[in-house]
């Protein structure tokens, strides 16, 4: 008998609940990917996502050969795509973890009934978060909207599941390759760019895989976590954990995070209130899947956004506004694929704010060019910023680049490492001028508060 094991944003062996539950018992197991680009409603990925997607469904095959197991690569539309499979190899069983946005859901639940119905034993696992969002709400049953009291209720909560292990290479049934069904090749799909070839800076920063990831993190573990509490916000220097697109990818899980971070001395709550922050985007995308599209805060659904000319774009995109730590972090985000935490919100709130753009346009770009975007974090953390989001900051919460500068990068390391030429450019807009006609403008949406 053959189970087919769905693989999607959870590209590793270990702590992968179906995987786990499939090589428990003796069946020949099929791991399965499917490039999903047609379904309604799922997101096609950013040109960063895919180049590490391609890095990472590479690195998956290797590990999955070494305990036996086949990879098998499927580009179109889910719903057709795995109950053919199931079909082709004959499968009693088919396992995936669970996914949180609003249409995957729909196309899981789908076909999971679907195959059901077939008399395939179709079932879904937890997925990569600590909690899963039905399981943390307030006492009178409904969802949490401000995070420290939301964090606070995980605390509370049973912890995290232990992470399963990786499979046993001598407890997997091996299929018969002559059985095993085509697969795509994986250069085929053209995930990586051609021409031009703007990847370089990013193979130069990353190394995509699960066995990276555990390096990432041990690295990360190693230090001190008082320096990762006092240097966390300071740009020029590699305090945080860089594990975002690892947790993005499923190369490692949160709960792996989780109960490593518990085993090694010191106080970890900083951080781990970080993995907390990703799992409360989960949660609230879970609870309002509207929220890549939709303000949550619907006063701003009137809120008179700016005209986007292609100037203004290009010099924000790209790093060319004159306010050094803006440019530097878009440049870091171009060359690299990743952009400092405390960077990325005074960026934000420049398009937002200063500029007085829609924050779908920036959300846009950041999908398009992070290597860690992911439905959830991203939109969640564009309404926060913008303010109108989940607990989101207030609007009038308007960074001001020099002053986050001076705070946060006050030698200029980081802004001559990634901009220098940002200093002799004029700045594209006067920051009192545009704050005041921020303010202004949110005063047309609150009755003037």
């Amino acid at each position: 008998m053959t189970t087919v094991v769905w693989f999607r944003d959870d590209l590793r062996l270990g702590d992968h609940p179906a995987l786990h539950a499939a090589t428990e018992g003796d069946d020949d197991i099929v791991a399965l990917f499917v490039l999903d680009e047609e379904s309604a409603g799922v997101r096609p990925l950013g040109g960063a996502a895919k180049w590490w997607l391609h890095h990472s469904l590479a690195a998956l095959a290797d590990a999955l050969a070494a305990v036996g197991i086949p990879l098998v690569l499927r580009r179109g539309s889910a719903s057709e795509i795995v109950p053919a499979v199931v079909t082709e190899v004959g499968a009693v069983r088919a396992s995936w973890n669970r996914r949180y946005g609003g249409a995957e859901r729909a196309i899981d639940a789908d076909l999971k009934e679907r195959l059901r119905d077939a008399g395939v034993d179709a079932h879904s696992f937890p997925g990569n978060v600590l909690h899963e969002p039905w399981t943390i709400a307030t006492q009178q049953g409904s969802p949490y909207r401000v995070f420290t009291p939301f964090w606070r209720a995980c605390l509370a909560a049973e912890a995290p599941a232990e992470p399963l292990p990786a499979p046993d290479p001598g407890r997997v049934t091996r299929p018969d390759p002559a059985e095993t069904p085509e697969s795509d090749d994986l250069a085929e799909w053209g995930l990586l760019p051609t021409t031009p070839d703007w990847s370089a800076g990013l193979a130069a920063r990353w190394t995509p895989g699960e066995a990276e990831a555990h390096a990432v993190l041990e690295d990360f573990l190693e230090r001190s976590p008082a320096e990762y509490t006092r240097l966390r916000d300071t740009p020029s220097v590699s305090a945080t954990s860089s594990l975002s697109p690892y947790l993005r990818w499923g190369e490692i899980s949160p709960r792996e995070v989780w109960h490593r971070a518990t085993e090694v001395p010191g106080d970890r709550s900083a951080f781990l209130s970080e993995v907390g922050w990703r799992d409360f985007a989960w949660y609230t995308l879970y609870h309002r899947p509207e929220m890549p599209t939709e303000n949550l805060d619907h006063r701003f659904d009137a809120f008179p956004w700016a005209e986007p000319d292609a100037e203004t774009l290009h010099a924000w995109r790209f790093g060319s506004t004159g306010m050094g730590i803006i440019d530097a972090g878009m440049q870091e985000l171009w060359q690299t694929g990743t952009m400092h935490n405390r960077v990325r919100m005074v960026c934000a709130s420049y398009l937002t704010k200063n500029l007085l753009l829609d924050w779908r346009i920036g959300e846009a770009w950041f999908w398009d060019t992070l290597v860690d975007a992911d439905l959830a974090s991203n939109t969640f953390n564009w309404q926060w910023v913008a303010g109108c989001g989940a607990d989101a900051a207030p609007f009038f919460r308007i960074f001001n680049p020099e002053t986050q500068q001076k705070k946060f990068d006050p030698e200029g390391a980081y802004v001559t490492r990634w901009a220098p030429e940002s200093a002799m450019l004029a700045p594209l807009i006067d920051l009192k001028l545009s704050r005041k006609r921020a303010l202004a403008a949110f005063g047309e949406i609150s009755g003037g508060s």
